[in-house]
């Protein structure tokens, strides 16, 4: 029964790679493969060299990185590159610590500005997730244990 109870776990969690994948890899790698640029835009923006390679990738390891770990194929590595992304999205895309610090009356700004940062929540959530699932494992009930035994 306690196998049962982490597997089932365990693949609750990694159904949050599958709605990563649909509502936000999705959206980014077509709007990049149809020469969208503004995800390009916003990565410039963050100071990145080569923003068009580091936007395929944020947008890559958001898509594929999320439908592997739904699977749980190579779960363990493309929660990895997950988690990285949501940090980098949590913590330079949205101003995790300073929004913290302007909520907690450390620092000020504009409301203005800090609307601008938009919200770290989701990235976040999904960064804890991601990186539990990086240090777990998928479990039993995933690609990784039938084909590679991988728990």
């Amino acid at each position: 029964m306690k196998d049962r109870g982490r597997n089932l776990a365990l693949l609750l969690l990694r159904l949050a790679g599958l709605y990563m994948a649909l509502a936000h890899g999705w959206g980014k790698v077509s709007a990049l493969a149809g020469g969208s640029s503004g995800f390009i835009d916003g990565v410039a923006k963050m100071g990145f060299p080569m923003p068009v390679v580091f936007a395929w990738a944020a947008a890559l390891a958001e898509f594929l990185g999320g439908l592997l770990i739904a699977a749980g194929l190579f779960t363990r590595v493309a929660a990895l590159f997950t988690a990285f992304t949501m940090a980098v999205a949590a913590f330079i895309g949205h101003h995790l610590i300073s929004k913290l610090m302007v909520s907690s009356g450390l620092l000020e700004r504009s409301e203005e500005i800090v609307k601008g940062w938009g919200n770290p929540e989701m990235a976040v959530l999904y960064l804890l997730i991601f990186s539990a699932l990086a240090l777990l494992g998928p479990g039993g009930w995933s690609l990784d244990a039938r084909f590679r035994k991988v728990k």
